[in-house]
């Protein structure tokens, strides 16, 4: 199946990546996949689990940064086999991206690291696929600039909203026209787009109920895939508890976004 979902996505199929923002167990992961893949098995959608192994971007230096390299790239491995899907999961340095390339099919470029040329370049050379998330600071028109970075054309662009301000984002929707224009596909991070970065003393939030109707005005623009957290308890996540969808919340969710994509057609 993980095979022919990265077919998919370079046959131009639409296609979903959703997990929880950092692994936190593996059941917990186990449970996400296995419900989000049963959603977008029955909609004919090609599903990536997404899941951090670490997060190295935090506000404060107490905030849980995830299990690590080792364990997490066990209990990515474990989803991949068990559940029969692809994931992806984030490369910060170039020393980490041999390791992370035996486990993941998606490595993912962070938006802060988005410039970072050794790191994508690594990436790139594995020969996997990358999703190189647009830097809040970026125009979209740089975002050709970096994917050209890459040794292959196996390379995904995200929207994931740009710097308004203090502890703000806004999602310009013609960043997703202008990605689009370099023939890769392009993303729309629903999530992180609303996400109010350190504006919970110390931590990040969000406004996760405009997750939805979000995705619709992405979708109605165009997008050849959405990207969501998700959890089952948000409030109790170690990481972006206050702007992942809840998992409850995933099935109005894709059938809103298709039947948008369905009235388009």
């Amino acid at each position: 199946m993980t095979e022919s979902t990265l077919t998919g996505i370079e046959a131009g199929r639409f296609f979903l990546i959703a997990g929880p923002c950092v692994i936190e167990s593996r059941d917990l992961c186990l449970e996400v996949a296995e419900t989000v893949a049963r959603l977008a098995r029955e909609r004919d959608v090609p599903y990536i689990f997404k899941s951090s192994y670490k997060k190295a971007n935090r506000t404060s230096a107490d905030s849980p940064t995830g299990p690590g390299l080792r364990d997490g790239l066990a209990t990515l491995g474990a989803v991949r086999q068990r559940v029969g899907v692809p994931v992806l999961t984030d490369v910060h340095e170039t020393v980490e991206v041999a390791s992370v390339a035996e486990v993941a099919d998606v490595l993912q470029i962070p938006a802060f690291l988005c410039r970072q040329t050794d790191l994508v370049r690594t990436a790139s050379e594995t020969g996997k696929w990358i999703n190189i998330k647009k830097g809040q600071f970026l125009h979209p028109e740089d975002m050709a600039k970096l994917a050209a970075k890459a040794v292959h054309r196996k390379v995904m662009l995200t929207e994931r909203g740009a710097t308004f301000g203090y502890r703000n984002l806004v999602v310009d929707f013609r960043s997703l026209l202008i990605m689009g224009e370099t023939g890769l596909p392009v993303v729309f991070d629903a999530t992180h787009s609303l996400q109010l970065p350190g504006a919970g003393g110390g931590v990040s939030t969000g406004q996760p109920q405009y997750i939805i109707p979000m995705a619709r005005a992405a979708a109605a623009v165009g997008i050849n895939g959405l990207f969501v957290e998700t959890h089952p308890q948000p409030e109790r996540a170690l990481s972006d508890a206050a702007a992942m969808l809840p998992l409850g919340k995933m099935e109005e969710l894709l059938d809103s976004v298709l039947k948008v994509r369905r009235s388009l057609a």
